[in-house]
């Protein structure tokens, strides 16, 4: 079989990581930083593509890769419409949803971006794969107390997701036929239900389930509604709470695990608290994950960069082991996954999805 060249491409708030890829095999990688000065001058998001294209097209001269070589690109997902997990081949609707920045605006839509203008120049194909906003929920999962308040999936899905595919390869499964909780434990943190590779269920990483190193997770809602309206805060100073200065930054004032685990080593026994905390929320979370797929679960993975560490491993072992035997592989590789998802259409595994359709699907349902 011949081997396809494909190039990665994910963007983030102050760099573009970019990998090259020939098979299965990474032959190069690179993270191109942009700095506060040469990201000033764009006024949006979707004001850096050209500058951002550029960057890519020079570091690949650099390598001495050329891109005609290319069979395809793809690019991480972004802030998309409510879509199951899968490659999608980035079409015009795609494109139109990625350049609006709705409801906020990421650098990553920029991934989608990049892909399709370098598969149209070079007439190969241009996906995206996994994005944030994968929606495989069952319906009863949306409910909450409020009706004007569903519960919308925003999940890691791509690490999620990747995660799954590779604890089925070592186990000698079908990741889709087995069930699986799993635990993405980064600077956001998601604990997913896994049904036969879909993810029914999963907290959302910036609203609620357990605080990370800086988001509060789920908070008593009367007290946050009248802290809301004391007068004391803006809107943007509460979201800014929330989302970038809770958890253990709030506790603690640092969002560096290592460090934390230092200063609980030398007998800081307001840091331990916190992190024993942190474990026991991160494992209730799994423990409802496991609920949901009615205690049927082949295995609880563990997995994301807060997986490093030794001690909140083996504190989670020893909180979930009842559920199934629990696996760790730490880190994440989203170019990896990124690529596996192309070169899984690309060989035939699997068959490329459109957004188009996805999308009119889930409005008729109602996502």
């Amino acid at each position: 079989m011949e081997l396809k060249a494909l190039l990665a491409v994910n963007p983030g708030s102050t760099g573009t990581k970019i990998a090259w890829f020939l098979g299965d095999r990474e032959l190069w990688r690179e993270n191109l930083l942009h700095g506060p000065d040469e990201l000033a001058p764009f006024a949006s998001v979707t004001d850096q593509f050209s500058f951002r294209l550029e960057a890519v097209e020079a570091a690949v001269r650099r390598r001495g890769s050329s891109l005609e070589e290319l069979a395809a690109v793809v690019g991480r997902g972004g802030i998309v419409e409510a879509i199951p997990g899968g490659t999608y081949i980035v079409d015009d609707l795609l494109i139109e949803h990625l350049r609006r920045g709705r409801p906020w605006e990421h650098a990553s839509n920029l991934g989608g971006l990049i892909a399709r203008c370098l598969g149209d120049r070079l007439s190969v194909p241009a996906f995206i794969v996994d994005p944030v906003s994968v929606d495989e929920f069952e319906p009863e999962v949306r409910v909450t107390g409020l009706p004007e308040l569903p519960k919308h999936s925003l999940v890691h899905a791509l690490n999620v997701r990747a995660t799954a595919k590779r604890a089925g390869r070592e186990l000698g499964l079908d990741w889709r036929g087995v069930n699986f909780v799993i635990a993405h434990l980064g600077g956001g943190i998601s604990v997913a239900a896994m049904k036969r590779g879909r993810i029914i269920d999963v907290n959302n990483a910036n609203e609620f389930g357990p605080f990370s190193p800086n988001r509060a997770g789920t908070v008593p809602a009367g007290d946050l509604v009248r802290l809301c309206f004391s007068g004391r805060y803006s809107e943007k100073d509460m979201i800014d709470s929330l989302i970038r200065r809770g958890g253990l930054l709030a506790y603690c004032g640092s969002d560096d695990l290592r460090e934390l685990r230092r200063r609980a080593a030398d007998s800081d026994e307001a840091t331990e608290l916190v992190l024993r905390a942190l474990a026991f929320q991160i494992a209730k979370e799994a423990g409802s994950m496991a609920a949901a797929l009615g205690g049927d679960v082949e295995a609880v993975i563990l997995t994301g960069g807060m997986a490093h560490d030794s001690h909140l491993r083996s504190d989670l072992t020893a909180r979930l082991q009842w559920i199934a035997p629990v696996l760790a592989y730490p880190g994440e590789d989203e170019m990896a996954a990124l690529a596996e998802g192309a070169r899984a259409v690309l060989e035939g595994e699997e068959e490329a999805r459109s957004y188009r359709e996805a999308v009119e699907r889930s409005r008729r349902l109602g996502l």
